[in-house]
């Protein structure tokens, strides 16, 4: 296996090589010495950036001829592509700050159609069709031909999604906070989903036959869950196991968004047995044992490519897949993390311990034994306690804490994924997803993940989230039009535990 991948690997630096020959070989015939200039990273404010900018961005082409105009030489993209990748961090933001501003929306234009467009309101449907269409075109910013044109080079489409990445990194680090950057993003993130839409997207199942480049990035990827070594990857897709990725023609080799599924008889209420058992890894599948499908890690592979639906779409297109392999499963649910809650938590204790109303939380026998089980006093002090114990794992490895804490801790789970609310919507992103998806919050599961990583982020705690396909439209409807959250008994029955401990 390892010899393959060498060997593969070895392929594929010929195939560089070979491209990075023929690409130097194209860029001899015009403007080579821009390239030569910058072979090396350049720091900060480049001279001649304008000029560069001025070269490879062409004037937006008037109205009357915006469907004849002949497109610019491949080489102002492939220099733009090359002199992007030579600038470090500080270079890229002022590039970029430059691009946006210098040659985005021409404001003036835009005014004088609009102030046109209320003047021919009386005339006839025809003129104003028209004038709006001008509208239209004229909202187009200048660079936008710039990236249309790099989507069509070698590697145009990765370099795009790369530069969303940067340009996401700019404004969430606020290096600078233009509203022409905003803009930018705003475009980018309007091209690459139509590149990206459901029907340009290739759906593949990854096995241990798969390339040795695919495994490897799927491993890289898992944000979850992480993969250990090469058995637990060959585990992962081995038998009772599936693993499907999107792909895309432009970005060949590249999964976008991975999807791995548990195949089980019962919905999976830890993940202990999904990602360490491998007593199955050389077994054939009996199908009679196969009634649910978990999906237990969706990852997206792309910083670019965030905020363009694929994750969803995903989950969507593999329900078809396995009922296709196996027409009598009928369960189909998610076993999801819950990051953020112990954050939330401690939060949550430190104000409601500011204001007095930390006794709220638990119930008078429940402090009694917090108290007793951590030696420390009632009232704020137990509260304290209570805050650092969730602050590590260490109450994992008592029993009497682990048993004391259960109920509270359920309870205090529920309310976080239903009641926290962002603009209406689940605070949590993960429920955020799943809901938005049609599912509904089905179960909440206790000791679900004893890992370090789970117990850290969620007490270790984890949530199903249910598909009931008859229902996956008419509860994401619910969701996103009217922000009702879809959820079991379980989950409704300790949301109301809470809020008559917490006097809500």
């Amino acid at each position: 296996m390892l010899y393959l991948c060498a060997l593969r690997a070895l392929r594929s630096s010929v195939r560089h090589w070979r491209h990075g020959a023929a690409l130097t070989a194209a860029t001899n015939a015009s403007d080579v010495g821009v390239w030569c200039w910058y072979s090396t990273p350049v720091r900060g404010a480049v001279p001649g950036m304008d000029e560069i900018l001025a070269r490879v961005v062409a004037p937006l082409p008037s109205y009357e001829t915006r469907d004849k105009s002949p497109p610019p030489p491949e080489s102002n993209s492939l220099e733009f592509m090359h002199f992007y990748g030579s600038l470090d961090k500080e270079g890229k933001v002022d590039l970029l700050s430059r691009l946006s501003h210098d040659f985005g929306v021409d404001h003036k234009s835009v005014s004088e159609l609009s102030a046109k467009l209320l003047d021919t309101q009386l005339r006839d449907l025809a003129t104003i069709l028209q004038v709006e269409d001008r509208l239209r075109y004229s909202l187009n910013p200048r660079y936008k031909q710039l990236l249309s044109h790099i989507s069509r080079a070698e590697g145009g489409v990765k370099f795009l999604v790369d530069l969303r990445a940067d340009v996401l990194d700019i404004i969430s680090s606020k290096a600078s906070e233009s509203p022409h950057i905003r803009d930018l993003n705003g475009t980018l993130k309007s091209l690459l989903s139509e590149w990206f839409s459901v029907g340009l997207l290739r759906l593949e199942r990854i096995t241990w036959q798969s390339p040795c480049e695919i495994l490897q990035k799927i491993s890289q990827y898992e944000a979850v869950h992480p993969v250990r070594n090469w058995t637990d990857l060959k585990r992962r897709v081995g038998p009772y196991r599936r693993c499907y990725a999107f792909t895309h023609a432009a970005m060949p080799g590249e999964p976008l968004v991975v999807l791995h599924v548990a195949l089980t008889e019962d919905i999976s209420n830890n993940i202990q047995s999904i990602v360490r058992e491998f007593a199955t890894l050389h077994c054939e599948e009996d199908v009679n044992k196969i009634n649910a499908a978990i999906f237990y890690s969706i990852s997206s592979t792309q910083a670019g490519l965030q905020g363009v639906e694929l994750g969803n779409y995903l989950i969507k297109r593999v329900v078809r897949e396995l009922q296709s392999e196996f027409p009598q499963m009928s369960q189909f649910s998610s076993l999801s993390p819950i990051p953020g809650f112990s954050s939330w938590l401690q939060g949550l204790l430190s104000q409601y311990r500011k204001e007095g109303r930390s006794l709220d939380l638990l119930s008078e026998q429940e402090w009694r034994e917090v108290e007793e089980a951590t030696d420390s006093a009632p009232g704020g002090p137990a509260t304290e306690s209570l805050r650092k114990l969730i602050g590590t794992s260490e109450w994992m490895h008592s029993e009497r804490l682990t048993r004391v804490l259960e109920p509270a801790l359920m309870r205090l789970c529920a309310w976080y994924l239903y009641g926290e609310k962002r603009r209406g919507y689940a605070l949590n992103p993960v429920a955020n997803f799943h809901l938005q998806n049609g599912a509904t919050m089905w179960r909440i599961n206790w000791l679900a993940d004893t890992s370090p990583r789970g117990v850290a982020n969620s007490c270790g705690l984890m949530v199903n989230y249910r598909y009931f396909l008859s229902d996956t439209s008419k509860n994401g409807a619910l969701y996103l039009q009217n922000k009702v959250i879809t959820a079991s008994e379980q989950v409704l029955g300790l949301v109301s535990q809470f809020q008559k401990n917490s006097k809500l």
